[in-house]
C-alpha cells in the first residue's frame, strides 16, 4: 500500500477539534477555570478594601467619642465649680459680721463709742460723693453746651423779576421789590437782564433765615405790586 492510499485510510486529522476539547477539558479539571479563579480573587480584594475602610471609620469614631467624653467631664467640672462657689461667699462676707459683737464683749469699757460708730457710713459717703461728682459735670457740661452759639441755617436766592412790557419803569420796580422788609430777609445786589423786544427784567440776589422765612412768603409779598411786576421765578437756590 502506497502512503497516499494510507494517509487516505486515516481519520485523525478530521477529529482533531474533538483532541483539542478533550485537551482542554482535562487541564481545566487540574488547575480550575481561570476565570472563575479571577473572579475570587476580584471578590477577595473587594472584601479586603471594605474591611480596611470599617476599621479606619471605626478608629476614627473611637476617637471623636473620646473627645467628647473629654469635653463633657471638663463641662461637668466647670459646672460643679460654679454650683460649689456660691455657697462659699457667703460665709465669707459673713465672717467680719459675726466678729463685731465679740468686739463689743472684749471691750465693755467703750460701749458707748461703739455705738456711735456707724459700719456702713463709709459706703454711704462714697455714695455720696459720687453723686456730687456726677452732678457737677452734668452742671458743667449744660454751661458748656448752653456757651455755644446755636447754627443758624440760611438760604441764598437768585430771583428773576419780571415786567409786563418795556414801557415798565425798573427802577420804580426795584424800589418796590427792596421795600418788602421782613425778619430774616437781607436783600443783595441786583442787574437788569435783557429778555427780548426791548424788555429786560430785574435779576436780584437775598439770603433768609430758612426758618424765618420762606419762598413762598417772599413772593407773595413781591407780587402784590401787580401793577409793575408780572411773575417772579426763583433762578437759583443755596444753602449757606
Amino acid at each position: 500500500m502506497s502512503g497516499l492510499q494510507c494517509l487516505a485510510s486515516e481519520n485523525i486529522w478530521f477529529d482533531k477539534p474533538l483532541y483539542d476539547e478533550a485537551e482542554k477539558c482535562f487541564y481545566e479539571g487540574a488547575n480550575g477555570p481561570p476565570s472563575q479563579s479571577s473572579s475570587h480573587a476580584g471578590g477577595d480584594q473587594e472584601l479586603v478594601t471594605r474591611m480596611k475602610s470599617m476599621e479606619l471609620e471605626n478608629h476614627t469614631l473611637h476617637k471623636v467619642v473620646a473627645e467628647m467624653r473629654a469635653a463633657l467631664q471638663t463641662l461637668e467640672n466647670r459646672v460643679a465649680t460654679l454650683e460649689k462657689s456660691p455657697a462659699g461667699v457667703p460665709s465669707a462676707k459673713a465672717a467680719p459680721v459675726q466678729a463685731a459683737p465679740v468686739k463689743q464683749v472684749q471691750n465693755g469699757d467703750d460701749e458707748d463709742e461703739d455705738d456711735d460708730m456707724d459700719l456702713f457710713g463709709s459706703d454711704d459717703e462714697d455714695d455720696e460723693e459720687a453723686e456730687r461728682l456726677k452732678q457737677e459735670r452734668l452742671d458743667a457740661y449744660a454751661a458748656k453746651k448752653s456757651k455755644k452759639p446755636t447754627l443758624i441755617a440760611k438760604s441764598s436766592l437768585l430771583l428773576d423779576v419780571k415786567p409786563w412790557d418795556d414801557e415798565t419803569d425798573m427802577a420804580k420796580l426795584e424800589e418796590c421789590v427792596r421795600s418788602v422788609q421782613m425778619d430774616g430777609l437781607l436783600w443783595g445786589a441786583s442787574k437788569l437782564v435783557p429778555v427780548g423786544y426791548g424788555i429786560k427784567k430785574l435779576q436780584i440776589t437775598c439770603v433768609i433765615v430758612d426758618d424765618k422765612v420762606g419762598t413762598d412768603m417772599l413772593e407773595e409779598e413781591i407780587t402784590k405790586f401787580e401793577d409793575l411786576i408780572q411773575s417772579i421765578d426763583v433762578a437759583a437756590f443755596n444753602k449757606i
